[in-house]
């Protein structure tokens, strides 16, 4: 039997006149992965700071086991500003010491390219201060990863991260032992690494078991049984089961639930989008043209990003962009945009933009725009129009849509200056959609939102006959939005992916894998040159070494999932870890002769 970690009892959370939670009993045992769900404002982020005792419960009690080591990244990190990434990381570690160390290399690559630290001015010497929030939160990610913890609690993981830092990440905790408690809005990281959810709903807390695609269809499922009164999000969630189902069946882990219920459920949910239908009404808004991009190249100051690009968004296009960070996503909408505002004025150092006449363009930069702080929500909206046309003859007044987008009426008349940075993001994209623009461009467009408001916007834009370009971290976002990926690999150049995200990133490990060199013990040690004979033979046992690691780490991870599925079978988990010991005792071994060699290879 699994050992408890923490418990949660009887627990309650009052904000002013709000139960945020109300008598909330949960627990966390070992080898939980547990994700955490709900609207921005419902408790997720009380919940589990209460859960890692950094917050009092105003009634009830949390108790943890004796000797508890406990892990947590919250939004806000407690980094030193005046200690370097090195003192933050790696402590005081020596170079061989931590170089030697399998996980410390897997966490370094993983989360920034490479033990050089590529992104940072000094490496591993730069001072935090001055770094961005986002760069500090992947250094206290590493810092938390590189411990041993017994749970890991983490709020919004793969905020900052880009696609390939999320697939990292999630593959990650899935090969640890640690439990996890994790709230997050991107699904796909759900699906990937969760084993149950909470869904955290008007002071309640409802368990699921599975992932995110198995809580889908469970929610849906309950509420169906339940004929609830919240007719339209059931008819959502639905919605989105059936694009679950139809359109990615590998995301469902295993068949918890009976497959004949499931499809019963969704036997009358048509696709998510008409995409012939749409392209009708997206020919016959714009015409031929919307984008024409002839020989463009697309600079960052001096920095070339990309080099003589051709390239054409057609009507109805919808595009999802995806790329390392600093490939020139956002510089590239950023010279579209500016093509379209100037009517084609303003063009690139190199090439041209040629824009369609009735191009009309909105487009959703990773920056909140400024409002007056003293105008109301509602009033916000109606500035922009009363009434707008989403297509295939949906009409809603900006109070109905405000709505839809989870300000209820009372809070439609909230000061912009008092809302919350998710709900000021919800209200830059429904001012954006009142214009009834028919192209739209969305950087980052998840930003801030917790999953209801995503689907609600999923399912506005189903019904939305225009041109779309999407850049996000959130490749579920991108795979429900879009018809087809395009990457920027950092190359200069524009490539489409006929599979997605999954080739992208076969792509990129394949880059990775040609560009890096074998890592190094103590990169900044100057050394007396080694005969070529010698570098060579040691780069040939080097690479030898580097393949019977990776067929260990291959063998540890089967027998950690072995272990997991075996629980109850003390006899069998005996033998299991037993093996475990050894394959553990031979890794240390190879590393330390890894080590060695690696000073020869130079």
């Amino acid at each position: 039997m699994a050992v408890n970690l923490v418990n949660v009892e009887a627990v309650t959370k009052v904000y002013g006149t709000r139960a945020l939670l109300d008598g909330v009993s949960l627990g966390v045992s070992e080898g939980d992965r547990i994700g955490v769900v709900g609207r921005n404002g419902d408790g997720k982020t009380t919940l589990i700071r209460m859960l890692a005792k950094l917050e009092e419960a105003d009634t009830g009690r949390v108790t943890h086991s004796g000797g508890l080591r406990l892990g947590v990244l919250t939004q806000h990190d407690s980094l030193d500003p005046a200690a370097t990434v090195r003192q933050e990381i790696i402590g005081d570690l020596a170079d061989h010491e931590w170089a030697g160390n399998s996980k410390i290399r897997d966490v370094l690559t993983g989360l920034f390219g490479g033990l050089e630290l590529a992104g940072f001015p000094q490496g591993l010497e730069t001072v935090i201060g001055p770094l961005s929030g986002g760069e500090r939160r992947r250094i206290a990610l590493a810092k938390l990863l590189i411990g041993e913890p017994d749970l890991i609690v983490l709020d919004e993981p793969t905020n900052h991260l880009d696609v390939e830092g999320i697939s990292w990440l999630a593959g990650h905790l899935r090969a640890r032992r640690s439990a996890l408690v994790c709230v997050t809005h991107d699904r796909w990281f759900l699906d990937q690494v969760c084993t149950r959810m909470w869904d955290v709903q008007r002071g309640d807390v409802h368990e699921y078991e599975g992932g995110y695609s198995d809580y889908v269809f469970a929610r849906a499922e309950r509420e169906r049984r339940a004929a609830t009164e919240e007719t339209k999000r059931q008819n959502l969630m639905r919605k989105e089961l059936a694009w679950l189902r139809r359109g990615a069946p590998a995301r469902t882990s295993k068949p918890r639930y009976r497959i004949e219920a499931a499809n019963e459920l969704i036997a009358d949910v048509p696709p998510p989008r008409d995409t012939s239908e749409l392209m009708k009404f997206a020919s016959a808004r714009l015409g031929k043209t919307v984008f024409d991009v002839e020989d463009v190249t697309v600079q960052a100051g001096p920095k070339v990003l990309l080099k003589h690009l051709t390239w054409q968004l057609g009507p109805g296009d919808r595009i999802g962009l995806v790329g390392v960070n600093g490939a020139g996503k956002t510089s590239l909408l950023r010279t579209l945009t500016e093509a379209a505002r100037t009517g084609g004025e303003v063009q690139p150092v190199e090439g041209r933009v040629s824009v369609g006449k009735t191009v009309k363009l909105a487009h959703l930069s990773q920056e909140v725009a400024e409002l007056d702080p003293a105008t109301r929500v509602l009033e916000a909206v109606q500035q922009v129009k009363d009434r707008v046309d989403l297509g295939k003859g949906r009409e809603m007044t900006a109070g109905q849509l405000c709505e839809k987008f989870g300000f209820t009426k009372e809070k439609q008349w909230t000061p912009v200056g008092d809302l919350s940075g998710g709900e000021r993001r919800r209200l830059q994209i429904l001012r954006l959609l009142m214009d009834e623009p028919n192209v739209l461009f969305l950087d980052e467009p998840t930003n801030d939102l917790d999953i209801e408001t995503l689907t609600q916007l999923e399912d506005l834009l189903d019904g939305w006959p225009g041109s779309m370009i999407v850049i996000s971290h959130d490749r579920f976002f991108i795979e429900r939005t879009t018809d087809r990926v395009f990457a920027l690999l950092g190359d200069g150049a524009l490539r489409m992916l006929p599979r997605g995200v999954d080739e992208y990133l076969e792509r990129r490990q394949r880059m990775t894998e040609t560009a890096s060199p074998a890592p190094v013990s103590a990169p900044q040690v100057e050394r007396k040159e080694k005969p070529a004979a010698d570098q060579r033979a040691a780069k040939k046992e080097l690479q030898r070494l580097e393949r019977q690691l990776d067929k260990i780490s291959t063998r540890e991870q089967k027998l950690h999932a072995q272990i997991a599925e075996n629980a109850t079978d003390f006899a069998k988990v005996a033998e299991l870890d037993a093996e475990l010991r050894q394959l553990s005792g031979e890794r240390d071994e190879l590393e330390m002769r890894w080590l060695e060699l690696a000073e020869d290879a130079e």
